[in-house]
Parts: structure tokens; sequence; C-alpha cells
């Protein structure tokens, strides 16, 4: 021993002798071919170099040279190569490579000299100590007047020689199992170098320039590597040792720790998938689906595969191959027999033997991630059921593991808290409503029995979803209720829900998997989607248009049915007994014709006179009488009539309508639609007395709103008639928006009258009829010479003259009104803007008898925020608005309505914070700031910092969406408001008035940009 340490260290000595040589020569080196001699008089003592390659390209005074040089024996030759890699000469002459040879002798190398005495001390070196070389230079900075990009381009050229087309990862592997250090057992030396160079490897995508080759990209290398790993891996499983495979393993599994913690486990699983799933699927026979465990036991790739998985230590790591190697199998369409397989083989051992692990499995995975119901399946099947699928029979009567009950009971009891449904994504919601049906189906009655608490807990999960305004979350209620109910009674299946027919459930509940940035910001528009006493609220935010694109969307389409009016006469006398039945007729119109068409002498059939005293029924043609009938809930058939003629009479607008108005109003909220109505018609009915109070609304405003108002806190309504009346106030503000209406222009006149006719002196006088026109001059064609000039115009008619033309103008106007004369008025809400919200917005946040809004009735309060908004956009743009929006801005600011717990009602604060931004004019905006109104400022101010906190933390997918575009709006509103300011300001400036250093008193701050005005 002690002789070959001597001769170890006597070889040691002449390799750094050796090596001082060479760089020497490098440095009193003239020409390029006397870098080349160098560099080979040290290579082919490392090397086995065919020399005959470079004597073509170099000069004949080194020619004599390189072949004249000193060759060793193979033997010597491995010892000086030993000597010269595991020592200080290699790193020693690599840094007069890298940074002397390459910036100023590489260029002018030959292909085939660069290859044989350049490249050939990285390619043929030792890997390990090649990359710790190589991988620094990377971000070598520019001292010492060095060409930096030379240096770090031959670096990149090398790296990808190197590492990539020579196989060097897989010789790292192979040189830690063949390491003095491993011939017993892995010590902690050893396992500090693996953990080192896997580190070094890993980092070189990061370190590598822009403009390095594509191979050096994050994607590219790692894909490329792990290929290299995992083909090399499999072909030394037959010919190497135990102990090998050890360090190989341990390498490759710190190699793959750190590609996961870089965040590509996409990369990495998307090479190792298909060679499992081919594994596994090579190992199934296609006749059955029972496998014997031993066949995937005895099999040494499932061996192989086992130990990769075992070598890696890293529990971040094993969660990101888990989640990934899921969701792959899902995109290769894997069947249920199949992944059960792929998990068994690579997770089995790990799912006993570390409890990280099954945690893992049964709780992260099923609590916390979101993965496809495919993948859900799969892990109850790996982790909590343990054992094979069945695709041939049902499973359920087979022997139920602990592991199922308990699974069962903490998905349950997470299941059935109201905070995880006010305040967990609809996708996470509806992926654990799926893990619970699943395993519901999966269990008996008797098993269910065994249990503490479930039955419990579903009971009260479904009572809490069915109360919430969301359909799917409605639906999820009644998915679970009826697999428990087959649980329970399988004879007797509960069906709350007419989607759930069917043995099948669509468990995704018609969700997709795409992410948050799939979803459309700019063109979205709100509307309430109303189903009896909970309602939706569907939110589709199309804040920058006019109100005039959401008439009439509080109703399903199918009965929706707009009331349509037109431009009549004020003027014009109206029968209202001729109203009555003015659209029953209309409907009935071709049937009656069709009818008559039809009918011939055969078909003459007598009356039935014994329903004749139905035509001796009195026909309501005044509002006292439609009230009258309203109030007889005992009458079906009269209280049906008065709501068919109810919106007629009152469109018509009679003497009496301001009288009635008050009592009308809260006789039709009373009204019970559903008592007197045939089955199956009740929103027929529902429908009319809506349009009934429209039109009441619109017609007399403020009294039919003095008697809504009180009726919204009354504690004798329940929730759905305060739904209806925030949907009443809504749709009629809308209509009173887009109102029309015809009335004479006013004609401003000169306000300096003129002695003199404002004529030219030749003209004739102007005086005439009322109605006379301008003169205007004529030709005329007697004489070629005209000494003076002929002038007409036209005169109106006389008293009982008609001048009889081709053709006649009917118009409802009246006709001594001229077109010229005529304007449009639009707009009519501005009026009772104030009527509309004041009252609403009083008292919201008192918690009365039977009226809670901030508490049960979070619905209510949702509906009442979308009417204030609704009411903001009405006004948009006109004074009305920017007086109304500080009490309203006070109203959302209030921690109980931002901050509330129901995602609905935020979704209805967001869209009223929207509406505030689009009415608010931009130089209302700009005077407030100049005259200091804090109240707009900080309510503006308080817009943008909340929709910046909703968007960052809120866990609603929509409430997301709605933030990022209540965002845009702020922005647009602030460099419009920035606009006036500097257009303000100029113009003070241009009337020469002293304002201090700082005139606006107030902040408006740009998104993503530092000015504040």
């Amino acid at each position: 021993m002690e002789e070959e340490a001597e001769r170890r260290r006597e070889v040691e000595s002449r390799v750094v002798e050796k090596v001082g040589e060479v760089i020497k020569e490098i440095e009193r080196a003239k020409h390029a071919e006397q870098v080349i001699c160098a560099l080979h008089s040290l290579a082919v003592l490392l090397f086995p170099i065919d020399f005959s390659h470079l004597l073509g390209s170099i000069d004949e005074r080194c020619k004599d040279q390189i072949v004249s040089a000193k060759v060793h024996s193979a033997n010597e030759r491995e010892d000086w190569w030993k000597a010269f890699y595991q020592g200080y000469a290699f790193p020693t002459l690599a840094r007069v490579l890298l940074l002397d040879v390459a910036p100023n002798w590489l260029t002018c190398f030959p292909l085939s000299a660069k290859k044989l005495v350049y490249d050939v001390f990285f390619v043929n070196g030792l890997s390990t100590a090649v990359v710790q070389v190589l991988a620094p230079c990377l971000q070598h900075s520019g001292r010492d007047l060095v060409d930096v990009n030379a240096v770090q381009s031959n670096v990149e050229r090398l790296l990808v020689l190197c590492l990539l087309d020579n196989g060097g990862v897989l010789k790292m592997a192979i040189e830690f199992a063949v390491s003095p250090q491993s011939e017993d057992t892995i010590n902690e030396s050893l396992k500090s170098a693996v953990s080192r160079v896997a580190q070094i490897v890993t980092s070189i995508p990061d370190k590598a320039r822009l403009k390095a080759p594509p191979l050096l990209s994050s994607h590219l290398f790692f894909k490329q590597i792990s290929i290299q790993l995992l083909t090399g891996m499999v072909e030394r499983l037959a010919i190497s040792n135990k102990s090998d495979m050890v360090v190989n393993f341990l390498f490759v599994g710190e190699i793959y720790s750190r590609i996961c913690r870089r965040g590509s486990s996409d990369v990495l699983l998307s090479e190792v998938t298909p060679q499992i799933l081919r594994h596994v699927r090579s190992c199934l026979s296609p006749n059955t689906d029972v496998v014997d465990t031993d066949v995937f036991e005895s099999s040494p790739e499932s061996k192989f595969w086992l130990k990769i998985t075992e070598a890696i230590t890293d529990p971040y790591t094993v969660e990101r191959i888990s989640e990934q190697l899921l969701r792959q199998l899902a995109t290769e369409h894997a069947s249920d027999i199949e992944a059960y397989w792929v998990l068994w083989i690579l997770f089995r051992q790990l799912l006993k033997r570390q409890s990280s692990v099954r945690s893992m499995f049964v709780d992260k995975f099923l609590l916390w991630k979101v993965f496809p119901i495919c993948c859900l399946r799969w892990i109850l099947q790996f982790a909590v059921l343990e054992c094979p699928p069945i695709t041939n029979s049902q499973t359920k009567g087979h022997k139920t593991t602990n592991g199922l009950l308990d699974t069962v009971q903490r998905l349950a009891a997470v299941w059935s808290k109201r905070d995880f449904v006010q305040s967990a994504p609809v996708e996470q919601q509806a992926y654990i409503t799926a893990a619970v049906g699943l395993c519901l189906e999966k269990m008996s009655k008797e098993e269910l029995d065994k249990t503490k608490d479930v039955m419990h807990s579903i009971l009260q999960g479904v009572s809490c979803r069915l109360e919430s305004p969301a359909d799917l979350v409605r639906k999820m209620a009644s998915t679970i209720a009826l697999v428990f109910s087959k649980v329970v009674d399988p004879k007797n299946p509960l069906y709350l829900d007419d989607s759930c027919n069917g043995d099948s459930i669509d468990w995704e509940f018609g969700l997709t998997t795409a992410e948050k940035g799939t979803l459309s910001i700019s063109n979205a528009e709100k509307h309430i989607d109303e189903t009896g006493t909970s309602t939706t609220l569907t939110l589709t935010k199309d804040f920058t248009h006019p109100a005039d694109g959401g008439k009439g969307s509080n109703v399903k389409s199918k009965s929706k049915k707009s009331s349509e009016f037109s431009l009549v006469d004020p003027d014009e006398i109206v029968d209202p007994a001729t109203l009555n039945y003015e659209s029953a007729s209309d409907g009935n119109d071709d049937k009656d014709a069709s009818e008559n068409s039809d009918s011939s002498d055969d078909s003459l059939q007598p009356y039935d006179l014994t329903d004749d005293d139905t035509d001796l029924k009195r026909k309501i043609s005044q509002l006292v009488d439609v009230v009258g009938a309203l109030r007889k809930s005992d009458d079906a058939d009269g209280v049906e009539r008065a709501l068919d003629v109810a919106e007629s009479l009152i469109r018509a607008s009679p003497d009496e309508l301001t009288h009635v108005a008050g009592d009308l109003v809260r006789t039709l909220v009373q009204v019970r639609c559903s008592d007197v109505s045939v089955e199956g018609e009740e929103e027929s009915a529902e429908e009319k007395r809506k349009r009934a109070l429209i039109a009441l609304v619109v017609t007399r405003p403020f009294e039919s709103l003095e008697t809504l108002n009180k009726l919204l806190y009354s504690p004798n309504v329940d929730v759905s008639q305060r739904i209806m009346i925030l949907d009443v106030m809504t749709r009629a503000a809308e209509e009173l928006a887009n109102a029309k209406t015809m009335k004479p222009k006013h004609q401003i006149g000169p306000l300096i009258s003129t002695i003199s006719e404002p004529q030219p002196w030749f003209l004739p006088s102007n005086v005439g009829p009322p109605g006379a026109g301008s003169w205007r001059e004529i030709s005329d064609t007697g004489t070629l010479l005209n000494w003076s000039n002929r002038y007409e115009r036209e005169l109106p008619l006389k008293p009982g003259q008609v001048k009889r033309g081709k053709t006649r103008r009917w118009s409802l106007r009246s006709g001594n009104i001229q077109e010229g004369q005529i304007e449009w008025s639009q707009n009519k809400f501005l009026l009772y803007a104030a009527a509309f919200m004041l009252p609403a917005m009083q008292g919201f946040d008192k918690k009365r008898h039977g009226v809670d809004l901030l508490g049960r009735d979070f619905i209510v309060l949702g509906k009442l925020i979308y009417m204030l908004g609704v009411c903001m956009k009405c006004a948009s743009l006109h004074p009305e608005a920017s007086a109304l929006a500080p009490p309203l801005l006070d109203m959302l600011r209030s921690r109980e309505v931002c901050h509330h717990k129901e995602a609905y009602v935020r979704r209805a604060v967001l869209f009223a914070a929207s509406c505030v931004l689009v009415a608010l004019h931009p130089s209302y905006i700009a005077s407030s700031l100049v005259e200091g109104n804090l109240e707009i400022s900080e309510g503006l101010e308080w817009i943008r910092t909340w929709a910046l906190q909703v968007a960052d933390s809120d866990t609603d997918r929509e409430c997301y969406t709605m933030a990022v575009s209540c965002l845009q709006l702020h922005s647009e509103m602030a460099l419009l408001a920035s606009r006036a300011l500097e257009s303000a300001e100029s113009t003070f400036k241009t009337e020469s008035i002293s304002l201090s250093s700082s005139p606006f008193k107030g902040t408006i701050k740009i998104p993503h940009s530092n000015v504040e005005y």
C-alpha cells in the first residue's frame, strides 16, 4: 500500500509539472500552431489520439514536433488520466483553456485540431470534474480584459457537447457508482458530492444566457437528461451489481428532485409516464381484468421503477411527481385498471412505510387539490380502497376497509360546513362533492351505520347548499341526496332535481378544468336568473355599455314578454274598456280565422248552454275593480282576470291612477300567484303581476316607490316578495332610462331686434301671412336681356282650402307641428333617481323582525346592491349620478357588505362599484379633486384598493374576473379625469389665476403607474 501511494504521488507531481510546462508554452506562443503543439504534447499522454488527422492542417515546422511527441502505454495513460482529473491539474489547465485559449486562439484552430487537442480534455474527461469547472464560467464577469461573449459561447458549446451529445449525465452516475467511496456503503460524503453535482447540473439552464443554444433551455435540457438517464439506467440494470445500482439510483433521484424543484415536473413526467404505462399494458392480459400481483412484483422493470421512486427522498418532489403523474395519466387516457397498477408499482412501498405519503393521497389530494374526476377515482381506488378496480361488476358489497369509513367521515365533515360553502371555490366544492359521492357509492347501509356523524353531516351539507343562490351548488346538494338515499333505501331514491334522472351521475357537474386566465374580462354583463324564491346571480359584466342592453334580463327567456309601448298623443281620449282583453284578442285572431275558414254546413254543432253564465261575468274596466278583484283571494278566476287587464289599464294612465297607485302596489305585491293559478301556469301569472308593477312604477313613480320601499323592509312579506320588489324596481329604472317622449322644440329668437329688416334692399318685404316661405329668384325665359329680377315664394293655404297630392301621411302627431319643431326627450329616470335609491339604502344594515339582509337574507342584499348599480348606470354622466355616488359608496365600503362571506354579495358589490365608475363624469371627478371633495376621491381610491385585494386573494373565480374588469374601468376613469385636470390647470394658467403649489386637494391613482393627481 505504501508503494502504491508513493507511486501515485509521483505520478501526480509529474502531471502537475507537465501542465505547468504546457501553460508556459501557451503564454509564449505567437502562432496558433504553437498552441496546438503544446496541447498535443499533453493530450497524447492522457488519451489515445491519432496524430495523422492533425498533420494535414498545420505547417511543416510543427509536424516534426507532433510526430516525435512522447506517447504513454495504456496503463501509464490510465494512471496519468486519474491523476490529472482527480487532482488540481485539470482545474488549472481548464482555466487557461477557457479564459485564454478560447477567446484568443480557438477561432484560429482547424476543426480537427479543435476536436483532438482542445475538446478532448472535456469530452473524454471525468464528467463530474468537467461540469464543476464549466458551469461557473457561464456567469463569468468581464475582468482582465477577457472577451466575455467568446468565453460564454464556448462554455455553452462544451456543455452541449459533453452533457447532451456524449451522455455526460449518465457518465456521472456511473462515475459515482465506481468511485472508491461506494465500495461498502453510501456515506455522508458521497451523498454530499452527489447532491452538489446534481445541483450544478440542474442549474445550467438558469445560468445560460438568453442567446444560448436552444438545447440549454430548461424544457429541452431537462427533457434530454431525463431521457438519457432513463434509457441508460435500463441498460445498466442487467449488467451492474446491486451496490452500483444503489449509487446510480441515488444520483438519478437527486437529479429528478432538482428538476421538480425548478418547476419542470411536467417535462420529467411527460417522459416517464408513457414508458411505465407501456410496461403496465404489456403485463395486463387483454381478456381479463384480474391480474396477479406476482406478475408485477417479479418483473425487473417494475423493480426499476420502484427503486427510482424510493431514491427520491424529498417530500415536495414526491408530491409534485404524484400530482403530475395523475394528470399525465388522464392526458394519456389511461383506464382505471392501468392507472391503478401504475400507482401500485411506484408508490405501494412508500404508502406502507411513510405516513407522509399516505397523508398526501388521502388528505391533501382529496381535500386541498383539484384533479379531474378520473384521477379522483384512481386516488380513492389506490389509497383508500387499496384494491384493483373491478370493471365487470359493481364494487359495492366488497370488503370495506377502515380507510374508506374514515375517509368518508373526514370528507363529510368538511363538506357539511357552511364556511366551506361560502368561501371555497366552486371547482373545489364540486371536487369534494364528487369525492363524497364516489365514496358513498362504495358503501352499504350497514357500513354507513358504523360511521360517526356521517348521516348528520350529509343532511347538514345538503340543507345549506339548497339555500345557495347558485344553481350549481344546489345541483351538488341534490346529487349527494340522491346517492345517499340509494344507500339508505335503494328502492326509493330521492330526486330533488330533474337533471339527476338516470343511472349514471355526472360528477363533473358540467365544469371544465380551464384555469382563471381563460375567462373573458372585457365582454361581461350582469344579469339575474330568477327561480322562485332562490336566485342565481350570473355575472356577465358589460359595464361599459349603457343600460339599454339589460332590459328584461331578470326573467327566463321562455316566459319573458317585454313591455312594449308606443308614442301616443297626450291629448288623445282613450276608453279603458277597450283595453281589457286587447292582448288576448290579438292572440286569438289567427285561431278564429282558421276555424272560420274550415267551417261548413256539415260541421255546425249545437251550442252547449250549460256554461252560458260565464258570458255574464262583468268585465273589469276600472282600476278600483282591479284592486277589489285582487283582494278576493278565494276567487281565483277573478284574480286571474284582474291580472290580465292590470297592465293595460295602468298604461292607459287614467285620472284615478294617482289615487289608487299605493293600494294597487300593495295589493299586487301581496297576491299569491301560486294559489290562484292553474298548476303549470304559475310563471305566466307571476310575469303578469311583475309587468303590472313595472307599469305602475313607470307611470306613477313617486306614489309607487313610496309603497314599495315600505314593503321592502316590512316584516309582513317574505324573501320571494322582497326579491320581486327589487326586480320590479330594476326593470322599471331601465324602462324609464330608455323612455322617449315627443315635445315641441323651444325656438330661441334673437335677443336684439333691429328696426330695419335684416335682408338686402332689392328683395321684397317679408310681410305676409304666417307660414309664408322665403323669397327665391326665378329666371325669365322671355328675352335674352333681363333688366329686372323676379322673385316668388310659397304661401300657406287659405282656411277650408285642401291641396291634393299623390302621397298621404298618417301620424298620431298633431298636424300643425312641423318636423323642425319636434325634439325627442330621453331618460326620464333622472327625475326619480333619488326616490329609487335613497329610501332603499336607508336602514339596510338593521336587523328587524323577519329581515336580516347581512345574515340570512343575503340574496336580498345582493339583489338590492345590484338594483342600486343599475340605477347608477341609468343615470350615467348626469349630475344626479354625482349626487348619489357618495352614499352608495359609503354603503359598499361597509365591512359587512364588501367583505361578506357569500360570493353572491361580493359579485354584486363589484358590479355596483363598476357602475359608479361608469356613471361619474370625468369633469365632475376633476372638479371634486380641485375643490377638495374627499368623499369622491376616497371612494374611488377604495374601489381601486379593494378590487386589487379581491383580484389577489378572492377564491371565487367570477369575483376575480369582475375585480380585474373593475380595475380596467378605474384606470380608464383615472386617465380621463387626469386629462380633465390638465385642461383645467391650463385654463387657470391662461386666466392668470394665482394658485397654490398644490391646488388639488385629493388624489387619484392610475394603476400600474406612479402618477398621482
